[in-house]
Protein backbone atom coordinates (compact mmCIF):
# COMPACT_ATOMS: atom_id res chain seq x y z
CA UNK A 1 0.00 0.00 0.00
CA UNK A 2 3.03 2.40 0.75
CA UNK A 3 4.06 2.07 -2.94
CA UNK A 4 0.88 2.85 -4.22
CA UNK A 5 0.72 6.14 -2.05
CA UNK A 6 3.46 6.80 -4.03
CA UNK A 7 2.15 6.16 -6.98
CA UNK A 8 -0.55 8.38 -5.95
CA UNK A 9 1.84 11.40 -5.56
CA UNK A 10 2.79 10.72 -9.56
CA UNK A 11 -1.14 11.38 -9.98
CA UNK A 12 -0.96 14.39 -8.27
CA UNK A 13 1.84 15.95 -9.60
CA UNK A 14 -0.13 15.98 -12.87
CA UNK A 15 -2.75 17.27 -11.85
CA UNK A 16 -4.52 13.76 -11.45
CA UNK A 17 -6.48 12.96 -8.43
CA UNK A 18 -4.01 11.48 -6.48
CA UNK A 19 -4.73 7.26 -6.85
CA UNK A 20 -2.30 4.55 -7.06
CA UNK A 21 -2.49 0.71 -7.63
CA UNK A 22 -0.06 -1.94 -7.54
CA UNK A 23 -0.33 -5.49 -8.93
CA UNK A 24 1.34 -8.31 -6.86
CA UNK A 25 1.90 -11.86 -7.22
CA UNK A 26 4.11 -14.16 -5.20
CA UNK A 27 6.20 -11.16 -4.14
CA UNK A 28 6.36 -9.83 -7.33
CA UNK A 29 5.49 -6.84 -8.72
CA UNK A 30 3.24 -7.18 -12.42
CA UNK A 31 2.11 -3.78 -12.70
CA UNK A 32 1.22 -0.51 -11.57
CA UNK A 33 -0.81 2.20 -12.21
CA UNK A 34 -1.63 5.86 -11.14
CA UNK A 35 -5.22 7.95 -12.63
CA UNK A 36 -4.49 9.47 -15.64
CA UNK A 37 -7.83 9.84 -17.49
CA UNK A 38 -6.84 13.70 -17.77
CA UNK A 39 -3.57 13.37 -19.41
CA UNK A 40 -4.48 10.38 -21.65
CA UNK A 41 -7.73 11.89 -22.45
CA UNK A 42 -9.09 8.14 -21.31
CA UNK A 43 -12.29 7.70 -18.94
CA UNK A 44 -11.21 4.41 -18.21
CA UNK A 45 -7.44 5.47 -16.93
CA UNK A 46 -8.26 4.63 -13.32
CA UNK A 47 -4.74 3.56 -11.45
CA UNK A 48 -6.67 -0.16 -11.47
CA UNK A 49 -7.48 -0.44 -14.39
CA UNK A 50 -3.77 0.83 -15.69
CA UNK A 51 -1.96 -1.41 -13.11
CA UNK A 52 -3.97 -4.43 -14.50
CA UNK A 53 -3.03 -3.77 -18.22
CA UNK A 54 0.39 -3.76 -17.34
CA UNK A 55 -0.35 -6.86 -15.29
CA UNK A 56 -2.12 -8.74 -17.77
CA UNK A 57 0.76 -7.61 -20.62
CA UNK A 58 3.83 -8.88 -18.08
CA UNK A 59 1.93 -12.02 -17.24
CA UNK A 60 0.76 -12.04 -20.93
CA UNK A 61 -2.58 -13.22 -19.95
CA UNK A 62 -6.17 -11.61 -19.57
CA UNK A 63 -6.93 -13.04 -16.43
CA UNK A 64 -4.65 -12.53 -13.33
CA UNK A 65 -5.46 -15.50 -10.51
CA UNK A 66 -2.92 -15.89 -7.37
CA UNK A 67 -3.15 -11.96 -7.93
CA UNK A 68 -3.47 -8.88 -5.14
CA UNK A 69 -4.17 -5.42 -6.00
CA UNK A 70 -3.32 -2.46 -4.01
CA UNK A 71 -5.01 0.38 -4.54
CA UNK A 72 -5.53 3.85 -2.29
CA UNK A 73 -9.08 4.13 -2.88
CA UNK A 74 -12.02 1.64 -2.53
CA UNK A 75 -12.34 0.64 -6.79
CA UNK A 76 -15.53 1.79 -8.33
CA UNK A 77 -18.23 0.21 -10.54
CA UNK A 78 -16.24 -0.19 -13.61
CA UNK A 79 -12.54 -1.10 -11.64
CA UNK A 80 -14.20 -3.47 -9.44
CA UNK A 81 -16.07 -5.24 -12.80
CA UNK A 82 -12.31 -5.76 -14.35
CA UNK A 83 -11.37 -6.83 -11.44
CA UNK A 84 -13.69 -9.44 -11.32
CA UNK A 85 -13.10 -10.22 -15.30
CA UNK A 86 -9.89 -10.48 -14.52
CA UNK A 87 -10.22 -13.16 -11.76
CA UNK A 88 -7.91 -10.94 -9.52
CA UNK A 89 -7.50 -13.36 -6.32
CA UNK A 90 -7.72 -10.73 -3.64
CA UNK A 91 -8.53 -6.55 -3.20
CA UNK A 92 -6.93 -4.56 -0.60
CA UNK A 93 -7.86 -0.65 -0.72
CA UNK A 94 -6.75 2.07 1.73
CA UNK A 95 -10.00 4.75 2.13
CA UNK A 96 -13.43 3.47 1.36
CA UNK A 97 -15.37 5.67 -1.03
CA UNK A 98 -19.15 6.81 0.10
CA UNK A 99 -19.88 8.25 -3.26
CA UNK A 100 -19.19 5.31 -5.84
CA UNK A 101 -17.22 2.34 -3.22
CA UNK A 102 -17.72 -0.97 -5.24
CA UNK A 103 -15.90 -3.42 -3.11
CA UNK A 104 -18.87 -2.92 -0.07
CA UNK A 105 -18.84 0.87 0.89
CA UNK A 106 -21.92 1.57 -1.69
CA UNK A 107 -22.16 -1.75 -4.20
CA UNK A 108 -20.64 -5.47 -3.42
CA UNK A 109 -19.58 -6.09 -6.84
CA UNK A 110 -16.33 -7.65 -5.82
CA UNK A 111 -18.57 -10.11 -3.75
CA UNK A 112 -21.66 -10.51 -5.48
CA UNK A 113 -22.93 -14.12 -6.02
CA UNK A 114 -24.75 -12.94 -9.23
CA UNK A 115 -21.15 -13.31 -10.85
CA UNK A 116 -18.95 -15.68 -11.61
CA UNK A 117 -16.19 -14.45 -9.70
CA UNK A 118 -15.42 -12.87 -5.82
CA UNK A 119 -12.57 -11.29 -4.86
CA UNK A 120 -11.80 -11.12 -1.44
CA UNK A 121 -11.53 -8.04 -0.20
CA UNK A 122 -9.21 -6.17 2.62
CA UNK A 123 -10.38 -2.45 3.12
CA UNK A 124 -8.86 0.75 5.26
CA UNK A 125 -5.26 -0.48 5.01
CA UNK A 126 -3.59 2.82 5.90
CA UNK A 127 -7.02 4.54 5.16
CA UNK A 128 -6.02 8.02 6.99
CA UNK A 129 -2.51 8.72 4.97
CA UNK A 130 -5.09 7.59 1.98
CA UNK A 131 -8.00 9.40 2.95
CA UNK A 132 -6.48 12.35 3.74
CA UNK A 133 -4.18 12.45 0.33
CA UNK A 134 -7.41 12.68 -1.49
CA UNK A 135 -8.93 15.20 1.06
CA UNK A 136 -5.71 17.62 0.65
CA UNK A 137 -5.97 17.25 -2.97
CA UNK A 138 -9.68 18.67 -3.11
CA UNK A 139 -8.81 20.85 -0.22
CA UNK A 140 -6.78 22.50 -2.69
CA UNK A 141 -8.61 22.40 -5.44
CA UNK A 142 -11.50 24.29 -4.56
Amino acid sequence: MRRALELAECAEAQGEVPIGAVLVRAGEVLGEGWNQPIAAHDPTAHAEILALRAGAARAQNYRLPETTLYVTLEPCPMCAGTIVHARVARVVYGAPDPIAGAAGTVYNLLQSQTLNHRTHVTGLVLAEACGERLRAFFRARR
